[in-house]
């Protein structure tokens, strides 16, 4: 008898970990009442006990479901109008990735790297459509921001930085994709926190850095995707280069 009671007292804590799954239906159901309405970013969602009565689920359940869905971005809270549909944006991952760099100084090399890797992919990857797309304007734009780069100088702030973004902002533009666009925005976040370990921005760094930004928007204004590629690769080699001499010294 004793052993049992002391079975069932080991087993006591289980209901902790059998909430888990509960939390989880509840997070499910609301996307897929989302799914199956159709609904898009900034459309309504029923009102709590509404939530409550078609989920089977308690109060306290779905206040913790939009809590987390929130946080994702899936669900938007309105305080004194309602939850809605959220942006459905990469929020989260950016917040995961530039808290992971701050987090681990070993990690901030790694997704440095790897979002170098995924932002030449896009680029290179989309040369023949982006050649074709960027019109005479966006060009025009493009030229600009690299003399933007050469007045700024790699010692004068953040200007150098800011109009090396804008650039690629705007080389990206003409797809039109959101995911694209934000995880360039990741990229230029993350590398905040980065380049400070990156040694020093030599001019000899700062006059190779504007004239493969040049080099890209002459293949842009001759419509010439093969040089475009080339020049995009031209440009992340050294960026590569530096990166692994950073991890190296550390």
């Amino acid at each position: 008898m004793a052993v049992g009671q002391r079975a069932i007292r080991q087993r006591e804590p289980e209901p902790k970990t059998a909430r888990q799954p509960l939390r989880q239906e509840v997070v499910d159901g609301i996307k897929a009442y989302i799914l199956r309405n159709d609904l898009r970013p900034g459309d309504p969602l029923p009102t709590e006990p509404a939530l409550c009565e078609a989920l089977g689920a308690s109060r306290s359940s779905v206040r913790e479901a939009i809590r987390i869905l929130t946080a994702l971005d899936i669900v938007e809270v309105r305080h004194g109008h309602g939850t809605y549909v959220g942006r459905l944006s990469l929020s989260a991952l950016v917040e995961s990735l530039t808290f992971r760099g701050l987090l681990s100084p070993d990690d901030d090399f790694q997704v440095m790297s790897d979002l170098i890797e995924v932002r030449e992919l896009f680029e290179r990857g989309m040369a023949e459509r982006l050649v074709s797309s960027l019109d005479e304007a966006q060009i025009a734009r493009l030229d600009a921001h690299v003399d933007e780069m050469r007045r700024a100088g790699a010692g004068e702030g953040h200007g150098f930085v800011e109009a090396d973004r804008a650039f690629h902002t705007l080389l990206l533009a003409p797809l039109g994709n959101d995911l694209i666009g934000q995880l360039s925005a990741a990229f230029w976040d993350v590398y905040v926190i980065v380049a400070p370990h990156l040694d020093v921005f030599t001019r000899e760094h700062e006059a190779t850095t504007i004239a493969n930004h040049q080099r890209i928007v002459d293949a842009v204004r001759d419509r010439d995707p093969a040089e475009f590629a080339a020049a995009l690769a031209e440009h992340y080699a050294p960026v590569r280069r530096r990166i692994e001499e950073a991890r190296a010294r550390r």
